[in-house]
């Protein structure tokens, strides 16, 4: 769960400057909880983190933003949504492909409220629905076929991840073609993807520490 240090590419596939801009500066602000705080009675808790944004690395993000608008994707899942970062890219995406929807899910009122103010910056707020609250009842019914889901989302003390509970919710709304693309590499999400009675096909790439790609066939 923990983010990295990240450079950004001096070519983006992003033409829009002001989008940019503000992706810019959200890598140029990126900030870590010492290790120690994840070892507290705090630890598991995400609004202990709230001033943290765990955000997606931008290779990630440039990705996400090629398959969208490869596929012309016009309705996404961001999966936790966090401060933007991935809201941002998948919004931008949505806009170049002539119009969409994200549909952002974040526990953290405070995130949602700095990510819509992102959004909003990058010119891209009609572009995004943030739902504030647990994913697994913002994201029961996205109104349609998804094209695309970011899986991420914050760790669990015990029991199935949330990457797998959602994938669970997630998968029957995705479209056949449509993929997800999930951060953190969960066992048990993994487990899920690559059970071939569950329609998916997915490889991992080498982007932050290993990012599954999962293409729905059936």
């Amino acid at each position: 769960m923990r983010d990295m240090p990240v450079s950004t590419s001096p070519v983006s596939p992003i033409k829009d400057e002001r989008v940019n801009q503000v992706l810019q500066r959200l890598n140029a602000s990126r900030r870590f909880p010492g290790r120690e705080a994840f070892g507290g009675p705090s630890g598991n808790d995400p609004e202990a983190f709230a001033d943290y944004g765990f955000s997606i690395h931008p290779d990630q993000g440039e990705l996400m933003y090629v398959l969208c608008r490869g596929m012309r994707a016009t309705r996404v899942v961001d999966f936790a949504t966090s401060i933007g970062m991935s809201a941002l890219y998948l919004a931008a995406a949505m806009r170049d492909n002539g119009g969409g929807l994200v549909i952002g899910s974040e526990l953290v009122a405070s995130k949602a409220e700095i990510a819509r103010q992102n959004l909003n910056e990058a010119g891209l707020a009609q572009y995004a629905d943030i739902r504030v609250g647990d994913a697994r009842q913002t994201l029961r019914d996205v109104g349609g076929p998804i094209d695309f889901a970011l899986i991420d989302g914050w760790p669990l003390p015990d029991g199935p991840s949330l990457a797998r509970t959602v994938v669970e919710l997630v998968a029957p709304q995705l479209r056949t073609g449509g993929y997800i693309l999930n951060d953190n590499a969960e066992p048990d999400f993994l487990e899920y993807i690559r059970d071939p009675a569950n329609g998916f096909i997915s490889i991992t790439l080498p982007i932050k520490r290993g990012t599954e790609l999962a293409l729905k066939i059936s």
